[in-house]
């Protein structure tokens, strides 16, 4: 298990607190968090969306490794409370620098993201991790498979634990011929997919 100690202890700090209010804000555990950072750095991720910010804990851990690329991160969130609190945390952890806050919609902002790498005014992203709405996923993924560079990756939360309601997206995944899938039994399942 992670142990923070790679984090500033400024930032220590904040994790620990977030993690007294995970079932609150509904934030991924520890193990997750640790994986995807690693998995960012392996992978040498340099343009990430996180779809539903909350108080803005995965973002750090997406952050923290995104620093270690050389990347930045996009993260979007429907609740404007919720974005204020997750950009003081980010300012309290130094990561804010390379966080671009989206506010609304997340299928709204999509489209807009959407045009936005049309026009070449954005790049395509290369890891995307989803942890909203959960009866949402299945649409997410049709909007954000054409903003995914081919060898990209898309880790999905709560694959277990709201597995009914996630199940058309598990499917899509799984039938779907320019991805590799993995289940990985996390506290809440985590779903990895690779775009071949």
């Amino acid at each position: 298990m992670q142990t923070l100690k790679e984090f500033e202890n400024s930032a220590q700090e904040v994790l620990l607190s977030l993690e007294k209010t995970q079932k609150e804000f509904w934030n991924i555990d520890r193990n997750t968090a640790n994986f995807l950072n690693m998995l960012i750095k392996i992978h040498n991720s340099k343009n990430a969306l996180e779809i539903g910010t909350s108080n803005g804990y995965s973002g750090i851990w997406l952050a923290d490794a995104l620093k270690h690329t050389g990347g930045k991160l996009t993260t979007i969130e429907f609740w404007d409370k919720r974005q204020s609190v997750a950009k003081e945390n980010f300012r309290l952890c130094n990561v804010e620098d390379i966080i671009e806050t989206k506010l609304g919609s997340a299928l709204l902002i999509l489209d807009e993201m959407s045009s936005e790498i049309e026009q070449g005014l954005r790049e395509p992203f290369d890891f995307i991790f989803i942890d909203a709405n959960k009866l949402e996923y299945i649409q997410y993924f049709h909007k954000v498979d054409p903003l995914l560079k081919s060898g990209g990756i898309i880790a999905a939360d709560n694959t277990i634990s709201h597995a009914k309601k996630v199940e058309p997206y598990l499917k899509a995944l799984v039938e779907h011929p320019s991805y590799q899938n993995q289940m990985l039994n996390f506290e809440a399942g985590l779903f990895v997919s690779l775009k071949i």
